[in-house]
This record gives C-alpha cells, structure tokens and sequence, in this order.
C-alpha cells in the first residue's frame, strides 16, 4: 500500500521559498488541518465560505490560519501545491516496487482518478483567479522529476517503451483527463487509459501480415470472385 510522507513536505518548502524557517511539528499540523478543513469546505459548499468558517471547522483559531495564509488567495495556491505535492509523493513511493510495470501504470490510473475527483475544486480556484503556472511552477517540476523515476525504472524492467519522456507522459494523462471532463458511455476513462497503456508498451512483436488467425472469420473464408 501506497503510503504519504509523514511530514508536510509542502509547508516546509513554502517557507523555505519565502526564506523563512521551517515550521515546528504543531505549527505543521495546524497548517494541515486548514488546508484539509478548507478543501472539504470549498468543494461542499464554493470558494466563497468565510475564513472563520474555515477556521472553526479546522480546530484552529482565525489569527493561526491567517498567519498560514495572509490572504484567501495564497490558500487558493496552497490547496493547489498540497494536491500536486501528494501525487508526486505517490510516485515517489512507487519506485522501489517490486513490480515497476504495474506500479508505473497504477499511478498512471490514481492520477486520471485523483483529476476527475479533484476537477470541479480546480476548476473553481482557477477560476478565482489562481494562476497555476506561477503559483505551482516548482510543485510541477517536482512532479515531473518524480514521474521521471518512475518511468525509469518501469523502462528498465521493460515494461514501458524507450523513447518515451515524463513531459509526454504527463501529456498523455492530461489530455486523457480533458476528454474525460465529456464523459460519452461509448468512450469510458477505463477505454481511454487502455489505448494509452498500449501505446506506451514496447511492441512485443514485430508487425507483418496477420496470419489467418489473426484475420478474422472474413480473412480466413474470403467470398468467391465472380
């Protein structure tokens, strides 16, 4: 089982970014419970619920969340980084499996699922005006890198073909993810994620005429020529 890092590797780095020291085990937890506290309330009831909503539902007092998050857009940002931060740990966690083929592609699944869980939140914070290229410019490089190990060792086990790069990987997921934001009963994510799998296997055989097997019932009793 996948598990998350035990410490909040987002917090930290969000402070070391503003050159500040990195916060103590209570502060962490409490940074935690607003962003936990404030992601279950902007997805249950919209971007717009009060700070001291979000704050008594946190456990913490309001000064504690604004010294966290001065304003209501670098929550916006946090949430973001957090969401971004746990996929890249999950990728991490899956590099030393023992099965790196199925671990690759495993990730590949939660992360579509994680975007379809996530969309209508990510789609309202954009919308409040979040700019995702800057505020989650380093939380991206950091996924990237991490899906890059990933897909390393996957190559080296075989399982995933040689030429292929995380940037297109994370291309591939994305675009997988826009189609599913349409669902159509004739294409389900599952269908989708299929063609995509095979098309980042290496091929195991050559291509070269089918046999009669292969061609179907037509192939294998073509109709007479008149």
């Amino acid at each position: 089982m996948v598990t998350k890092p035990s410490v909040d590797v987002t917090g930290q780095r969000a402070l070391r970014d503003e050159g500040s020291r990195p916060l103590r085990a209570d502060a962490l937890r409490n940074r935690a419970r607003v962003l936990e506290a404030a992601e279950s309330l902007f997805a249950s009831e919209g971007i717009s619920v009060p700070v001291d909503v979000i704050a008594e539902k946190a456990g913490v007092g309001v000064g504690t969340l604004y010294r966290h998050f001065p304003t209501k857009e670098k929550l916006f940002e946090a949430i973001l980084i957090d969401r971004i931060a746990d996929i890249a740990a999950d990728a991490r966690a899956r590099v030393d499996s023992e099965d790196p083929g199925a671990a690759f592609f495993a990730f590949l699944q939660h992360l579509v699922r994680e975007s379809a869980l996530k969309r209508d939140l990510i789609q309202a914070l954009i919308g409040a005006g979040v700019e995702i290229e800057l505020a989650a410019a380093q939380s991206k490089r950091d996924l990237e890198a991490a899906v890059n190990d990933l897909l390393g060792v996957a190559q080296k086990a075989g399982a995933v073909r040689p030429d292929v790069t995380s940037a297109v990987v994370l291309s591939l997921v994305g675009a997988t993810c826009i189609a599913c934001e349409r669902p159509n009963t004739g294409a389900l994510p599952e269908d989708l994620l299929n063609i995509v799998f095979d098309g980042l296997r290496p091929p195991t055989v050559a291509a070269g005429p089918k046999t009669v097997a292969e061609a179907g019932p037509e192939r294998a009793n073509p109709a007479p020529t008149p």
